[in-house]
């Protein structure tokens, strides 16, 4: 290192390792150089490696540092090894990137013809690392008149276009091959310019040699990209999988490079308006077009045009290099287009209307119906039918309201049963109620012949009135034993059994079980279709069934979260990734705030115990109301299943997880084979809720 001079071309950073003896004696003749800056942030660099999430491999964390020199700066800066600084720097490209898409794209060679447009677009490859070597080609220099466009600077100017951008992307990441051809594209550089290239992006102005540059392209297979700054023009040609192409797509016929040779500017505007199709030129080109060699030198170019030409190459380029389609063509990404059809966007969410859930009833009948209605069901479908004619008042499954979770009506029965309770407890306040009969997916309840007595005990019917879902935190208050005793008295007078889990660790447990199964859920396609269709926005249509999502117990940052969340797009990534750790956080930090998790079970699996199971669990929601307790049902996906085909049938990917699940979370509340579950529920002390959901007006379920 004996001639520290910075002649216009260098631009080649040297880059040392102190573990080499003869690097370490070299790096030590430039530390007694009083002209040379060094620059120290490896603390800095080593903290920001250490905090990436997940942990880096070992191997990074150890790996030696470097020493990079930049001749052209006169400065030697300390930086992270290769493979902890790539790691680092292109950490915040995850997810956008994958790692695995990143290690593919770097391995591309990219061949750069013009460093105008070029140089943006050199530039944004290098940002985001979906390159491996960088071959730049421009006779040119800086001029001042560049400066519009390129990100040089007046210090630049008279240095080669493509030595500019070499060393700029050198002060990013040294550690990235550039390869530059200073005379541009000739008969001496054109053969080695073109060996072993992945991807041509052309920008020059020179026709016959965009047209060259093609026919070099076509000849050996490689794709060719280019992007005019005029309404954001990306033209594709896939060489590699067309290689009869013609050039430009045979736009401008049979042409070739020869005949090119030597044109004027003047010469040139015909070729490539026909070239770029001038009927779609923007007005502000075509009518400079015009003026060109009269009142304007060449065509114009806006610097943020050229930047995002950059962008969009970039995009192209991670198509290319992970396999995702992009076939011959063109398409215009017109910013100017996009800005005229700005306008105001829909709302996504507002304050919550009040929904009016206490429909004014005229006669005895309706209030049973009434009550009946406001009965809990899975994401409030609502899935019963009511009939009455003044002796009988019958509850049925409507099967037209189902879902994915609801395996062989389960669901709807439990709810049936919970409406059947309701109209129950409305009945005997009356002195109405002559009996009960549970049939195959309904119930009776017979009514006595006369008007409704006066109520003299309003406290059971208070509590069906005024029962509710409330999702908001609890303290983790251990749980009276008084109100445990009444809570599994109300499973047990209808004919089911309350099992509470009130240990915190076993709460625990079982938190990490629902979130885990809740993950599956947001990851399987059709169960995620089933979630969200569930759920209802200010506006959305359907506004008597489904839960708004004010109502969800969450903060403004967790509902813009869901906003994300409740695309299909995001999570087939997620699924992708085998990532979706935050997708449990939500319901294992609910749990985890309970005074205990109890299941209503059920001793069979016909749909008359999931019946009696809806009434069970019924009395129990309205107990723990009654004392206070707020109630959230946070039943898991495998709820319903029994067999290893229905959680096949839940979710075909993750059948075999659910299935375990489902056995781990009845080992931990130790239920017999026998048993089925009815319902899972949040028991906690929380703030009080008097947010009622959404219901269908009696009439809506009323056949007959």
């Amino acid at each position: 290192m004996n001639d520290r001079t910075t002649p216009d071309h260098s631009w080649k950073p040297v880059i040392f390792d102190e573990t080499d003896a003869t690097q370490r004696a070299a790096l030590d003749e430039l530390r007694r150089d009083p002209t040379l800056t060094f620059l120290d942030e490896r603390p800095t660099q080593r903290m920001g490696l250490q905090s990436l999430l997940p942990s880096p491999e070992q191997s990074l964390l150890t790996e030696s540092d470097r020493w990079v020199f930049f001749p052209w700066r006169k400065t030697v800066v300390a930086v992270l090894g290769p493979n902890s600084f790539r790691h680092l720097r292109l950490d915040r490209n995850r997810n956008k990137i994958t790692l695995a898409e990143q290690n593919s794209l770097g391995d591309l060679t990219i061949g750069i013809i013009g460093l105008s447009v070029g140089h943006s677009i050199a530039h944004t490859l290098a940002l985001e690392g979906i390159c491996g070597t960088l071959r730049l080609a421009d006779f040119d220099e800086i001029e001042l008149s560049n400066l519009n466009r390129i990100p040089a600077s007046i210090l630049d100017l008279g240095i080669n276009k493509a030595v500019v951008a070499a060393r700029r992307i050198a002060e990013i990441d040294p550690y990235l091959r550039v390869d530059i051809a200073q005379d541009g594209i000739t008969d001496d550089t054109i053969d080695e310019f073109f060996d072993g290239l992945d991807v041509l992006v052309e920008e020059c102005d020179s026709l016959d040699v965009k047209v060259r540059a093609r026919e070099a392209a076509r000849s050996r297979g490689i794709p060719v990209l280019m992007e005019t700054s005029d309404r954001g023009l990306l033209d594709v040609e896939r060489f590699d999988l067309e290689p009869d192409r013609p050039v430009f797509h045979g736009v401008l016929g049979e042409i070739d490079s020869t005949s090119l040779q030597g044109l004027s500017t003047r010469d040139k505007i015909p070729i490539v308006l026909d070239q770029l199709d001038a009927s779609l030129l923007s007005a502000r080109m075509a009518a400079s077009m015009v003026e060109v060699g009269e009142t304007i030198e060449t065509w114009p170019q806006l610097g943020g045009d050229v930047q995002l030409g950059g962008a969009t190459i970039a995009a192209a380029v991670r198509r290319l290099g992970t396999g995702a389609p992009l076939p011959s063509g063109r398409i215009r990404i017109d910013l100017d287009t996009h800005l005229d059809a700005l306008a105001p966007p829909t709302p996504t969410r507002a304050a919550r209307s009040t929904i009016d859930t206490h429909h004014t009833s005229v006669d005895a009948d309706a209030l049973i119906l009434d009550a009946a209605g406001r009965a809990p069901s899975g994401g409030n479908s609502q899935p019963w039918t009511f009939t009455h004619d003044g002796h009988t008042v019958r509850i049925g499954v409507d099967r037209t309201r189902t879902s994915t979770l609801d395996i062989d009506f389960r669901g709807s029965c439990v709810a049936v049963g919970a409406a059947a309770f309701n109209a129950r407890v409305v009945a005997t306040a009356q002195g109405r109620l002559a009996g009960t009969n549970i049939t195959e997916y309904g119930v009776a309840i017979a009514l006595r012949e006369g008007g409704p007595h006066p109520v003299t005990d309003r406290r059971l019917l208070d509590g069906v009135l005024t029962r509710c879902t409330n999702r908001n935190m609890g303290t983790g208050a251990p749980l009276d034993a008084d109100i445990a005793d009444d809570i599994a008295a109300a499973a047990e007078a209808e004919g089911g059994r309350a099992v509470l889990l009130t240990a915190p660790e076993s709460i625990a447990e079982a938190a990490n079980i629902l979130a885990a199964a809740d993950r599956i859920r947001y990851l399987t396609p059709h169960l995620h279709r089933d979630m969200f269709s569930e759920l209802r926005w200010p506006g959305d249509l359907d506004p008597d069934r489904g839960i708004e999502v004010s109502t969800l117990g969450i903060d403004d940052a967790d509902l813009s979260k869901l906003e994300i969340v409740k695309r299909p797009d995001v999570m087939e990534l997620v699924h992708a990734w085998d990532a979706g750790a935050a997708l449990e956080s939500d319901v294992r930090d609910r749990v985890l705030s309970s005074s205990a998790l109890a299941v209503v079970v059920v001793p069979g699996s016909t749909a008359e115990h999931y019946i009696r199971g809806g009434c069970a669990m019924e009395n129990v929601w309205v107990t723990a109301h009654l004392r206070g307790i707020a109630v959230q049902p946070v039943s898991p996906a495998f709820l319903y299943a029994h067999t290893a085909d229905e959680h096949r049938q839940l979710s075909p990917h993750h059948a075999e997880v659910l299935r375990q699940l489902n056995s781990k979370f009845r080992t931990l509340f130790d239920l017999a084979s026998a048993d089925s579950m009815a319902l899972v529920l949040r028991l906690s002390c929380a703030p009080k809720t008097t947010i009622h959901s959404r219901r269908l007006p009696v009439s809506a379920s009323v056949s007959g």
